[in-house]
């Protein structure tokens, strides 16, 4: 088994950091404070060309796989961006899946393009406030009108409803009580975000505050014929395909952010003298930032495990799973132990590790929780009864 990376990813990871290392710590300090859109890094990513990477060559994409991806999205969150960095381009790589998968050949030459080259910013409305994770107990609604559908609903945790132009619309467009099964009666569109009928409210949160959160809540949104993916009602079905991409993309940065908050730690314990002495030369300073390194590489290797067996079209949901799982909690250990390492000063701004803290830990709350990936891997892996 071969664990190194062939030229081609090293030429990705080369010229992603190319990229990114142009934006430095202050950047993305003022981009936390002030909350703006980190729009000169997303312009730069597109004119790169990397917000095409996993998109079909012939809409100007890269096409390639979920493991390209993951190394990209890794380099991304490896110099200080954090969630800030990965969360500006992540949406552009798989969320638009439905649309590659299930799209009419009209619809992918008129969306396609567009989000490739950046033009077209879209935010996500799945989840509900009263549904959570239970994405079937959805209830905004899409009503059947003569050349489209009427939408009246509300959606929560929209990232980028602030500067985004289209939207992906999870809708029912048939009652939960009138399916025969709780995930049919399910219909995505893709759409033009219309905010005379889309009420947007940005919600205030712990980190990542350059890439903006929402309640959304739709009043009214009429949405053509031609702005509905696949069949009416088989939309839980087709959301299902960009899963494991997405846990392996955010086990990937997770894993860089807290790669990045270790090396700044371990080079302040390098540089710190206190009593005379390096405070690296302490095993209480050693061992603990040992054993982040030791849970850092081990979830990097089940993030590569799951994204090799994707792009070899085999089974890795418990792979995938576990990879976003151990990755966020070695992620989110690594820059929490930076924090003490560095003490007073890692509580400091200017040291960044704060930030990069505030920033991982989104990764262990979504967009799967903990404890659903325990109950996916008790049941689908160890043949446990259901327990929800």
């Amino acid at each position: 088994m071969d664990f190194s990376l062939s030229e081609d990813h090293r030429a990705i990871r080369d010229g992603v950091s190319a990229v990114v290392r142009s934006f430095d710590d202050e950047y993305w300090l003022t981009r936390d404070e002030d909350g703006e859109f980190p729009r000169e890094f997303h312009k730069a990513m597109a004119d790169a060309g990397w917000l095409g990477i996993t998109m079909p060559t012939e809409y100007g994409g890269a096409g390639l796989g979920v493991t390209e991806a993951c190394i990209m999205m890794h380099e991304v969150g490896s110099h200080g961006g954090g969630m800030a960095a990965t969360s500006s381009v992540h949406i552009n790589l798989f969320g638009p899946h439905p649309i590659v998968v299930f799209g009419t050949p009209d619809q992918r030459q008129r969306w396609l393009p567009r989000l490739i080259e950046g033009k077209d910013q879209c935010c996500f409305g799945f989840t509900e406030p009263d549904a959570g994770l239970n994405t079937t107990a959805i209830k905004t609604f899409a009503e059947k009108v003569p050349g489209g559908y009427m939408v009246y609903g509300q959606k929560v945790w929209t990232s980028t409803a602030q500067v985004a132009n289209k939207i992906m619309l999870l809708t029912r467009t048939t009652k939960l009580e009138d399916c025969k099964k709780p995930t049919d009666g399910i219909t995505i569109f893709y759409t033009d975000l219309d905010r005379s009928k889309i009420e947007v409210r940005r919600i205030p949160k712990m980190g990542r505050k350059a890439v903006d959160s929402n309640a959304i809540f739709i009043d009214g949104l009429f949405i053509p014929d031609a702005d509905r993916i696949g069949e009416e009602g088989k939309g839980f079905s087709y959301i299902l395909h960009s899963l494991n991409p997405e846990r392996l993309l955010i086990a990937s940065e997770a894993v860089a952010i807290g790669q990045d908050a270790l090396r700044r730690a371990t080079q302040y314990a390098k540089d710190r003298v206190v009593f005379d002495r390096p405070i690296g030369m302490n095993q209480g300073i050693q061992h603990p930032l040992a054993e982040r390194w030791m849970d850092l590489e081990a979830a990097w290797a089940m993030t590569m495990k799951g994204a090799w067996l994707y792009d070899q079209h085999q089974p890795c949901g418990a792979e995938a799973n576990t990879a976003k799982f151990l990755g966020a909690r070695a992620g989110h250990a690594a820059a929490q132990q930076a924090v003490f390492t560095m003490g007073g000063f890692g509580y400091a701004k200017e040291y960044h590790v704060e930030r990069l803290l505030r920033e991982v830990t989104v990764t262990r709350i979504a967009p799967i929780t903990e404890q659903l990936i325990l109950c996916f891997i008790a049941e689908k892996v160890l043949g446990l009864p259901k327990s929800y």
